[in-house]
């Protein structure tokens, strides 16, 4: 067999049966696709800590919410859309963050540190336990794993989910991640990064300045061809086709100027996926609003798929949830298939550094899509979508 053939576990296929999402722009799926069809933006001037000056955020109705509680929201909406019932034992869950509780442990350590405290209950707030808290939820006996991947972070869980699923280890996994990275050790991190917008988040825009950070959770209920045949009723948003991950082994923040470990992210995702570059029709992409990743990510595009298909970024509109983004980048590629709606580059100044970046959102004729997210550390994940067979006629 060719080293380039695909895997026979990458045949078997992957079904998107429910959605959950709760960001800044909506708390639910679709309160945020609705928004976001509109050009609108959940981004707004917030002073939540008096050590920083009032700064672009997305922070869900316009409070701080604890990961648990995003998390408990989101699953609630996705297990409902999708009709699981409950409890599920056999339910696998994989839940990343790339924060985890850092919030809760920032408050911890102040506490400590200014009133000498001892610590309560630090073990509910380890970096596994709110996938563990979603599994206690569900009833689940299951897998239960916690990526963490930085800003890959939520395409490495819809990952870890689907393969779980082709290799009969379940026939429905709970995958996502939630992000609460408004937190006074972030925006100092970011700040000293000379990283984050001081006006607004512009992907793609040549006068972009910045990332904003946003909270927000995103849940996706996948499901095997065995489990979906016994619920005909369920209608299915779509399929996971395949994912390309890689590292640039490069720099701590930086991308790889030559683009290796991204483009070779790209070029495994199509081949696990059976697809040629010109079958894309849409790219969801990373799109930070940052100088380096926007440059990056819109030469990327345009050498490896040049065709030059439509994309768009939502982090204009949702904020950078770091490693929910991906989750989040997932769910309206999935919606952008099955209402076939292209959503728009939110916050778009001037004319953008790649041909077809998506202003407002258009009727389009999408069968297949690839979401893109790029991490701190180099690491690369990419995840082709496509619609369930039935409906890609």
């Amino acid at each position: 067999m060719s080293r380039l053939a695909p895997s026979p576990s990458l045949s078997t296929p992957v079904f998107v049966t429910g959605l959950g999402l709760v960001t800044a722009l909506g708390s639910s799926v679709p309160e945020t696709w609705e928004r976001l069809l509109l050009g609108q933006s959940g981004l707004t001037p917030q002073q939540p800590f008096r050590e920083f000056p009032p700064l672009p955020l997305g922070m869900v109705e316009g409070a701080i919410v604890p990961l648990a509680d995003l998390l408990q929201r989101a699953v609630a909406e996705a297990v409902r859309d999708a009709q699981v019932p409950l409890p599920d034992s056999n339910c696998g869950v994989v839940i990343g963050s790339s924060r985890g509780f850092q919030a809760q442990w920032e408050v911890l350590a102040k506490d400590y540190l200014t009133q000498d405290t001892p610590p309560q209950d630090w073990l509910n707030t380890l970096p596994a336990m709110a996938s563990r808290g979603v599994a206690q939820c569900l009833g689940s006996r299951g897998p239960v794993l916690a990526p963490m991947a930085a800003c890959a972070t939520g395409l490495w869980a819809i990952f870890q989910g689907a393969e779980l699923i082709r290799r009969g280890q379940c026939q429905r996994v709970i995958v996502g991640a939630g992000e609460n990275p408004i937190t006074p050790l972030s925006l100092a991190g970011f700040d000293r990064l000379g990283a984050l917008a001081s006006t607004g988040c512009y992907p793609f825009s040549p006068r972009r300045e910045g990332l904003a950070l946003g909270a927000g959770a995103a849940i996706l209920v996948l499901e095997s061809a065995q489990s979906l045949a016994q619920r005909p009723q369920i209608q299915p948003y779509g399929c996971i086709l395949g994912t390309g991950l890689s590292a640039d082994a490069y720099h701590l923040t930086a991308p790889d100027p030559q683009q290796m470990g991204s483009r070779l992210a790209i070029e495994r995702c199509l081949r696990h996926s059976g697809l040629k570059p010109e079958d894309i029709h849409y790219v969801h992409a990373h799109g930070t609003g940052t100088h380096l990743n926007d440059a990056h990510e819109a030469a990327l595009i345009q050498q490896c798929l040049s065709h030059l298909p439509p994309i768009s970024s939502t982090k204009g509109a949702t904020g950078h949830t770091l490693g929910t983004s991906g989750a989040i980048g997932a769910i309206l590629s999935l919606l952008a298939l099955h209402h076939q709606q292209i959503p728009p580059n939110v916050g778009l100044l001037g004319e953008p550094i790649y041909p077809h970046v998506v202003a407002h959102s258009r009727p389009a004729s999408v069968k297949n899509a690839l979401c893109m997210s790029f991490g701190f550390g180099g690491q690369n994940a990419v995840l082709a979508l496509g619609l369930p067979p039935d409906l890609d006629g």
